[in-house]
């Protein structure tokens, strides 16, 4: 059977390997994208992703390039204020409660702006059939990889095998591509997992972020559309394991009232809009980012624990360099020096935002007492100090 010829194959078709298909695709490349799993784009279907995903203002642009934003804004819910909740006194009501203001930036967009996962791939998976130089294939797999100087030679489930001058492995946490690769990982393991759901409430959000902290891990409530005639918002619940399987557990009733108790009842009683699910919580990242003829991105690249929308933005930011470093000298595509380049581009931030969300992390899953208050010291003393707030609100942004 005769090879078929890509300029870049994408193993990966979840929203990092979707994005970058739209993304190279619109660029004019000719992309082919594979994913073992075919796609579910409704809400309700088994096996939906009901995680979403916020993408902060930096993406928009990558976004509106990859002719993605049109098809994403109108089911979009903007973020204009993230709201951190230290609720870890003696009482269940929150102790200290301080708001970053996108506006503080002097900006006229929100921070970001937050979407269902099983909409994005179900609007993305649509906008590459528009693209007539992109092979979206899910239901079929990456089985090897051969790479030599000029070129790689992907092995696909179906029997067939594809050429290309690049491979972007964006096949999650466990890449196989990585793997083909020889690349090696760091993991870190904090015996957490998280629940993600959705949820209706009778106090509007108001287009307001809310990361509750006690212990255990944060549990952060994202603006959604409403739903149903009533305010709505993503629910991540991240606790130790034995814990969230408890809750896991739980018949509805009892659900909703734990976790109307842990929301503050900030928005009142909440109740379940959707099914739950669960996955454990990690820090992962790569030893490098490139191969022979092979990048590394998104979480096959780096794995955070779900604080401060930073997982896929980091993703999209990866596919920022890579576009650029692409289209500055488009004939030297997959080449060694311009690997290297983005190695150099990326490898030191990306190991910076993956230790600054471990020490979060960890910090939101302290249970004595001295320490939940040293972390509502720190909270205030970094609140008070406007530059400083800015900073870290630029910095969360992915703007500095």
């Amino acid at each position: 059977m005769t090879d078929q010829s890509f300029d870049i194959v994408i193993s990966g078709g979840g929203i990092a390997g979707l994005s970058a298909a739209a993304a190279f695709g619109a660029a004019g490349f000719s992309v082919q994208c594979l994913d073992p799993a075919p796609p579910v784009t409704e809400r309700d279907a088994e096996g939906a992703d009901l995680r979403t995903t916020a993408f902060l203002q930096p993406a928009r642009a990558l976004l509106e390039e990859a002719g993605l934003w049109d098809r994403l804004a109108p089911h979009a819910a903007p973020l204009q204020i993230m709201r951190i909740v230290d609720a870890g006194g003696e009482l269940t009501e929150p102790r200290i409660t301080r708001e970053f203001d996108a506006a503080d930036l002097s900006s006229d967009m929100p921070f970001g702006w937050n979407l269902p996962n099983w909409l994005l791939r179900r609007e993305m998976i649509a906008r590459l059939g528009e693209l007539p130089n992109v092979d979206l294939r899910l239901g079929t797999a990456t089985t090897t990889l051969f790479t030599r100087l000029a070129e790689a030679r992907v092995g696909l489930s179906d029997g067939t095998r594809s050429r290309c001058r690049l491979v972007i492995a964006a096949d999650g946490r466990n890449s196989p591509m990585r793997q083909a690769a020889g690349i090696g990982v760091k993991t870190t393991r904090y015996g957490q997992k998280a629940l993600a759901f959705a949820v209706t409430h009778p106090i509007p959000h108001e287009n307001v972020s809310t990361e509750i902290h006690r212990s255990g891990g944060p549990f952060t409530l994202v603006p959604l559309p409403d739903h149903g005639g009533r305010p709505s918002s993503a629910v991540v619940w991240m606790e130790r394991g034995p814990r969230a399987q408890e809750l896991l557990a739980l018949d509805t009733p009892a659900f909703e009232a734990e976790m109307s108790e842990r929301s503050a009842h900030l928005f009142g009683p909440l109740a379940l809009a959707s099914r739950r699910t669960i996955w454990p919580i990690i820090s992962q990242h790569a030893d490098r980012l490139q191969g022979e003829r092979l990048v590394l991105v998104a979480e096959a690249a780096h794995v955070v624990p779900p604080i401060g929308a930073q997982g896929l933005n980091m993703s999209l930011g990866d596919m920022r360099v890579l576009l650029d470093l692409a289209r500055a000298a488009p004939g030297r595509l997959g080449d060694a020096r311009m690997l290297a380049e983005y190695h150099r581009k990326r490898y030191a931030e990306m190991r910076l935002r993956v230790q600054g969300i471990d020490l979060l992390n960890r910090a939101s899953m302290v249970s004595a007492r001295p320490l939940r208050d040293m972390r509502a010291m720190g909270l205030n003393a970094l609140y008070a100090m406007p530059a400083v707030r800015k900073t870290l609100m630029q910095m969360g942004l992915g703007a500095r």
